[in-house]
């Protein structure tokens, strides 16, 4: 299969119309904000993307991404890799008030002035919202002791019961 490298933006309504898809890939260098979270592993993001009309006549975009990085463990300090993985399916707005009638099945995506949508971004924002809030190997994998403990647990001091109280009443 040969990569073919996807726009950068797309008119969603003209390609919902002729009902394209696009398969290719994206540069993981452009991707600036990704690579300020985590460290590129291969050269390109696969990308595929489908425009479609849904039964309502509004334009949807619909799609995977994925491409391969690097995280820093949070418990060793050790980089791992990491396949970032997204599915996604947009509809795309002109400003507020036609987002406002779009489903809430589907992610709202605005427009620019020329009525299309930047694929890159787009793909991008997807994937940084694919790391994980706190990045760390498999517990088997990761180098850190992660079943120790540090510090003593203090003992159980024996509570009384509070509804030992009503046994009086009783």
């Amino acid at each position: 299969m040969q990569n073919l490298k996807l726009p950068i933006t797309i008119n969603p309504s003209r390609s919902a119309q002729r009902r394209l898809v696009c398969e290719g890939v994206c540069k993981l260098s452009d991707m600036t904000r990704l690579l300020a979270e985590c460290e590129s592993r291969s050269e390109h993001v696969q990308v595929s993307v489908k425009f479609d009309v849904d039964e309502r006549g509004l334009t949807v975009m619909s799609g995977t991404a994925s491409a391969l990085v690097a995280l820093t463990c949070q418990r060793c300090n050790e980089s791992f890799d990491q396949l970032l993985e997204v599915e996604f399916t947009f509809s795309p707005a002109k400003n507020e008030e036609a987002a406002e009638k779009i489903p809430s099945y589907y992610d709202v995506v605005e427009l620019d002035e020329n009525g299309e949508v930047n694929l890159r971004e787009l793909v991008e924002e997807e994937l940084i919202l694919m790391i994980p809030l706190i990045p760390r190997h498999d517990i088997q994998d990761c180098s850190a002791d992660a079943d120790s403990v540090w510090g003593e647990l203090p003992e159980e001091v024996e509570k009384p019961n509070p509804f030992d109280i009503l046994k009086q009443f009783k």
